[in-house]
C-alpha cells in the first residue's frame, strides 16, 4: 500500500511539473513576436522540460536521444545569442543542463523519469547550487518588482483599500522564468 501511494504522489508531481513547464513554454511562444531569438529560446526549453518530466514508465527509451539532440540544437542557439547580451549565458547553461539530464537518463537505463539517471554528483552539486541561487534571485526581484506592500490598517474605518495591482509583461516574464527555473530545480532533485 505504501509503494502505491508514493508511486501516486510521484505521478501527481511529475504531471504538476509538466502542466508548469508547458504552460511557461506557451506563454514565451506567444512572445516570440516580439521579443525573437529569446523567447523561442525559453519557448523550446519550456516545452522541452515538460516533455522530459511526462511519466512514460518503460516507453520513454526515444526520449534520451531526441531530446539530447534539441538541446544541443538550443545550446548552440544560446551561444549565437550570447553574443547579444549576457542574460543569454543563462539560456546556455539551462541548455547544457538539459543535454547533461538527458544523457544521464538514457545511461540509466529506461524508464527514468524526470531525467533521472546515472549523473555524476559534482556536476549536479554545481547545476543545483545553480539553480537554486538563481530561484532565490528571481523570486526576490519578483517580490520587490512591484515595490513595498502598504501596510494594513486596525480595519474597516481604515479607509478605501488600493486598487488590486495587475501584473505586467515583464514581471510575467520573471514570473515564467521564476519557474522554469524551479522546474530545472525540481528536474536536477530528482537525479
Amino acid at each position: 500500500m505504501h509503494g502505491s501511494a508514493s508511486s501516486l504522489s510521484a505521478s501527481v508531481s511529475s504531471w504538476l511539473l509538466v502542466l508548469l513547464c508547458a504552460v511557461s513554454g506557451a506563454y514565451c511562444l506567444r512572445r516570440v513576436r516580439g521579443w525573437g531569438g529569446a523567447a523561442a529560446g525559453e519557448a523550446v526549453m519550456g516545452f522541452g522540460m515538460a516533455l522530459m518530466a511526462v511519466p512514460l514508465g518503460d516507453g520513454g527509451a526515444w526520449r534520451a536521444p531526441v531530446l539530447g539532440a534539441v538541446f544541443c540544437v538550443a545550446a548552440v542557439h544560446a551561444l549565437w545569442l550570447l553574443r547579444g547580451g549576457a542574460h543569454h549565458a543563462h539560456h546556455l547553461v539551462g541548455s547544457l543542463a538539459m543535454v547533461y539530464m538527458a544523457a544521464a537518463a538514457g545511461a540509466g537505463g529506461h524508464g527514468q523519469a524526470h531525467g533521472q539517471g546515472a549523473g555524476l554528483p559534482l556536476l549536479t552539486g554545481a547545476l543545483l547550487l545553480y539553480y537554486a541561487g538563481y530561484v532565490v534571485l528571481g523570486g526576490t526581484q519578483l517580490i520587490t518588482a512591484a515595490g513595498p506592500v502598504p501596510a494594513a490598517g486596525p480595519g474597516p474605518a481604515a479607509g478605501p483599500r488600493p486598487a488590486p495591482v495587475h501584473a505586467t509583461s515583464t514581471e510575467l516574464v520573471r514570473a515564467c522564468r521564476l519557474a522554469m527555473g524551479m522546474g530545472m530545480l525540481a528536474m536536477l532533485l530528482s537525479m
